[in-house]
């Protein structure tokens, strides 16, 4: 088993810029878990970024203050491009730290319990809550409040001031731990979280934190969720039904159970791919009314985002693959590969060393990033089946590029974060066109144009 294909040399292969890493004290009694920077956020401004750092601790740093650590060396300042730093947290355990008179704080934030889920927000004044009989509220987000959102191992959602490191709200419902959160990216304050226990939960944050609606579905864990960029629509991920293999050729052998040939000691005792159900959903946020279920996947599928101009839907799987689909018309358009040859179907729900732990889209729209079990974090064109570049990462667990998508952040299980710089190519026109057309049309709007064959294809990402 191979990490690419034959048609493809490893040494070939660019190599992503390694800028730079943020640093964890270590402590005899941190070696085992609960270290883990399962989440790493940048907010929608560019201004912060913030990571769980492991245990009960999330940072808050400003994003200019990281780009400045990692480029400058004794006082020099590279202004050619970003060389490799290492800013370590030791010398801030808690507490806030004092900036310089023209720089936002940096905050160190005790959430009370193991942290799971991260989630920058930003108010519009415009974007009024859709609770319309309620007159008074007790919060008044402004042009200029960012909040973070935080999800914990004891199922409570934590909501702070990003700006003070002030609680304002603490949301009590799951019943189990907050694996993911996603803010609506229209300014609404609508919040969506993404439980264990099997729910995903939407918040009206303008409304004080009031939980407006539940969505029931999966049949079991759900790792994550993203809205489309118009807020429209919600894709959720998830693991699958908790059937076994080992059960089902157990009850297949019921007629030889003393026989040899009992195919019960088949290898891969693992999820069975037609018995997992769906791990896909596609939700109508306007409505709270499931859309469609996605099939293809063979594992649990444990990240997702959209693509800029909401044309495209990726999704990552222990099944070795990332999936890009055009969600208007659930078809898949291009698969990723992460194993090869590419695993059966039986292999690829089972224990395999080349999970996909995270997908995150470029917000040029042109590019993919994607951390694995094989120690390896691969970004991706849409326009190619194998990786532009790779870089090296021991036990990667999450991945988020920048607001402008010239960095890409990859959190570990040693609670460290990986800074590299992205590849850098020029959109051609063709491309940026599309995608101005793609964030207010559908795929079927734009088949039902009068427009050549070839047009409609490049329009609907067919030719990829």
């Amino acid at each position: 088993m191979a990490s690419f294909p034959d048609s493809v040399n490893e040494n070939d292969l660019g190599k992503a810029k390694f800028i730079g890493e943020l640093l964890v004290p270590v402590a005899p009694f941190d070696q085992k878990s609960g270290r883990e920077a399962w989440t790493v956020a940048f907010a929608p401004n560019g201004s912060y970024f913030a990571w769980s750092q492991g245990h009960r601790i999330v940072r808050l740093i400003p994003w200019t203050k990281c780009l400045n650590s990692f480029s400058v060396d004794h006082g020099e300042e590279d202004t050619n491009a970003l060389s490799p730093r290492h800013l370590s947290r030791q010398s801030s355990n808690g507490g806030q730290v004092v900036p310089a008179a023209d720089q936002p704080p940096e905050h160190t934030i005790d959430c009370g319990d193991i942290v799971w889920g991260l989630a920058f927000g930003s108010s519009v004044p415009e974007k009024h809550s859709r609770c319309v009989n309620i007159e008074w509220h007790r919060f008044k987000f402004g042009q200029d409040q960012l909040l973070l959102a935080t999800g914990l191992n004891n199922g409570r959602i934590k909501i702070w001031d990003v700006y003070t490191g002030k609680l304002l709200l603490n949301l009590m419902d799951h019943t189990d731990v907050v694996r993911d959160l996603t803010f609506a990216p229209d300014g609404s304050l609508m919040l969506v979280s993404a439980s264990r226990d099997k729910t995903l939960r939407v918040w009206d944050l303008k409304d004080d934190g009031n939980m407006v609606k539940v969505l029931r579905g999966h049949q079991n864990w759900v790792y994550c969720s993203s809205f489309s960029p118009d807020s429209s629509i919600l894709c959720s991920v998830g693991a699958g039904k908790s059937e076994r293999c080992a059960d089902i050729l157990s009850s297949w052998c019921k007629p030889w159970t003393h026989s040899a040939q009992c195919p019960k000691a088949w290898p891969g005792a693992a999820w069975h791919p037609d018995l997992q159900g769906h791990s896909v959903f596609l939700w109508n946020m306007d409505k709270f009314t499931l859309i469609r279920k996605l099939e293809g996947h063979h594992h649990d599928v444990v990240s997702c985002e959209f693509s800029p101009d909401g044309a495209l839907l990726a999704t990552a799987s222990y099944d070795t693959r990332v999936i890009v689909w055009d969600h208007h018309k659930a078809t898949i358009l291009l698969e990723l590969g992460h194993l090869f040859p590419p695993p059966s179907p039986i292999f690829a729900g089972g224990a395999n060393d080349r999970w996909v732990r995270s997908v995150s889209f470029c917000p040029d729209g042109r590019h993919i990033a994607s951390v694995t079990d094989d120690r390896l974090v691969r970004f991706w064109s849409i326009e190619e089946r194998a990786p532009l570049a790779i870089a090296s990462v021991s036990n990667g667990l999450c991945c988020a590029f920048s607001a402008q998508g010239s960095v890409l952040a990859a959190g570990t299980r040693d609670g460290s974060v990986h800074f590299w710089e992205c590849p850098r190519s020029i959109a051609s026109l063709q491309h940026m066109c599309r995608m101005a057309l793609r964030r207010v049309m559908s795929t079927q709007q734009v088949e039902a144009l009068a427009i050549p064959a070839l047009l409609c294809d490049y329009l609907t990402y067919k030719v990829i």
